[in-house]
């Protein structure tokens, strides 16, 4: 059982490795790698990782757990530039792509990138630049495929003028639906396959969290709009709703979420993130579930994207363009 993204093939989902070296806590490496080769064992091949995640320490983590072994696609991302300082710059200039993504092979330790994403649009350089320099990467052996990260229509069709584009990575799920309007279809039009980053609303929606002292204290979530006084008390009340339909199913609330996200289309590859063996398995799971249009109708009412309180993040301003 597998789907398409623009050409590359991948499992039904993937593993996205990011909390395992950051932004949700302390993460154990050993734990970490296991998770990894169970995710493999069962089936999820497309592995996702990105440069600006530790920094650089997620990448060297994941090179490790992948050596020595075949069963992967392997996609990492560049474009957010972290400086010793805390400082962050959105780049996409040519020279920062080529050294960008020598950083990244041999943090990796691969000849070649599986799938290469462009993180963030920059606002200072054309995205015909980015993307012609991403495709030089290709044209030399050092990437197979290309991709964009929280693009926008207009810019997805730019850059797929300049060098076919396989996947659109963006936050996908029941409490962010922004991309179906236009992005989406957009998408769908050139043939670019769609992987919904956070497909569990950053593990909210699985039902494991009742209020914000559950976060600690290093936990990037507490900076969210969603995440905070009565946003995240509106949010839970539907997350409460969810819970009960999944009872009633016999099912998890995140299993139920993630399967609406599996859902969406055979285009479509989410990316959940964890780092225990224990909901790994859980969310694989969920790939499977079988769920009727009542079913999916119902998930909708439980979840309504309009009632949804806060922005994703503090700063939207590079998302969507």
């Amino acid at each position: 059982m597998s789907r398409s993204l623009g050409s590359l093939e991948v499992g039904p989902q993937g593993l996205g490795c990011m909390g395992m070296s950051e932004f949700y806590g302390a993460g154990d490496e050993q734990e970490s790698i296991a998770v990894i080769h169970r995710a493999l064992d069962l089936g999820v091949t497309l592995i996702d990782t990105a440069d600006m995640y530790g920094p650089h320490v997620n990448e060297e983590l994941v090179g490790r757990a992948l050596a020595g072994r075949s069963d992967y696609v392997l996609a990492t991302k560049f474009g957010i530039d972290r400086s010793p300082d805390g400082g962050r710059a959105i780049r996409g200039d040519r020279a920062y792509v080529r050294s960008a993504v020598e950083g990244s092979l041999k943090r990796l330790g691969v000849d070649t990138i599986d799938l290469y994403y462009l993180h963030r649009v920059p606002a200072d350089t054309p995205i015909e630049e980015t993307v012609g320099a991403m495709s030089e990467l290709v044209t030399e052996g050092k990437v197979r495929h290309l991709g964009l990260s929280e693009a926008g229509a207009d810019t997805l069709r730019r850059a797929h003028a300049v060098h076919p584009i396989t996947a659109l990575q963006s936050e996908w799920s029941l409490w962010s639906r922004d991309i179906e309007a236009e992005i989406v279809p957009t998408a769908r039009e050139l043939g670019i396959g769609v992987v919904p980053y956070s497909p569990l609303g950053r593990g909210v929606l699985t039902g494991r969290f009742a209020s914000s002292a559950d976060f600690s204290e290093n936990d990037f979530r507490t900076t969210n709009p969603r995440f905070s006084g009565a946003n995240l008390d509106a949010n839970l009340r539907m997350v409460a709703e969810l819970k009960a339909l999944a009872a009633d199913r016999g099912v998890t609330a995140g299993q139920l979420a993630l399967a609406w996200v599996q859902h969406r289309g055979q285009d479509v590859v989410p990316i959940p993130g964890t780092k225990r063996i224990k909901y790994l398995e859980e969310n694989v799971a969920a790939a499977s579930l079988e769920l009727s249009a009542d079913d999916l109708a119902a998930i909708e009412a439980a979840v309504p994207a309009s009632a949804v309180a806060g922005d994703r993040y503090p700063d939207m301003s590079s998302i969507g363009r």
